[in-house]
């Protein structure tokens, strides 16, 4: 009986590992073109899925054919073809923008105040707002494998996710996917989709 017990702790935390794993990877790629070392890694990756469930499995070989197919200097191209340049962006990775229509409105007033209360906040070195989608994934990983069990539990990642991602992020992803520069992006995008709907529907049946 205990063996049965053990099993299934060790499979949660396999669970909680992979997930934040997975959160710190988008976060990676959509705050910076891509380093050659992660490419590099990303390539030479089993091509199933990054954390347990089959409805991954697609998205991700998917992203590791893409990475193979494309050059370190065609991704890092792409990066700034949709995220960077002067004004405005082909494709904006803000809340803000999605939520009200602009930027550094009410959306993000809120999610500093919630981030005041999880006890973080921004860098200075970091050029971007807290509600870019990288910083988002950012704080989802903490909540997930940070040590603090006061902030760090189910029940702060389902408000945080519920409040700050899921209203919006599947415009991204779509806004993304449409978009004709995107290669790399478009396959990043479909992994973040079915990774958002697989946590919002483990969320769902904590509800």
């Amino acid at each position: 009986m205990s063996h049965i017990s053990d099993t299934a702790h060790s499979s949660a935390l396999d669970e909680e590992t992979a997930r934040s794993e997975l959160y710190g990877l988008l976060a990676q790629v959509y705050y910076a073109p891509p380093a050659p070392d992660f490419i590099a890694g990303l390539r030479a990756s089993a091509t199933q899925a990054p954390t347990a469930g089959g409805l991954l499995e697609e998205p991700w070989c998917a992203l590791v054919g893409v990475a193979r197919e494309l050059t370190e200097a065609q991704i890092a191209a792409e990066f700034e073809a949709l995220f960077g340049g002067v004004g405005k962006p082909e494709v904006y990775l803000y809340g803000s923008h999605y939520l009200s229509g602009f930027l550094n409105e009410k959306p993000l007033a809120r999610l500093r105040t919630e981030l005041i209360s999880l006890g973080l906040e921004r860098m200075e070195a970091m050029s971007e707002t807290e509600d870019h989608i990288a910083y988002l994934c950012e704080v989802m990983r903490y909540l997930i494998a940070g040590d603090d069990v006061a902030v760090a539990n189910l029940t702060r990642q389902h408000s945080f996710f519920a409040g700050h991602m899921q209203p919006w992020v599947m415009q991204l992803c779509d806004a993304l996917q449409k978009h004709p520069k995107a290669r790399f992006y478009a396959a990043v995008a479909e992994l973040t989709r079915v990774f958002m709907s697989v946590e919002a529907q483990g969320f769902d049946m904590l509800a």
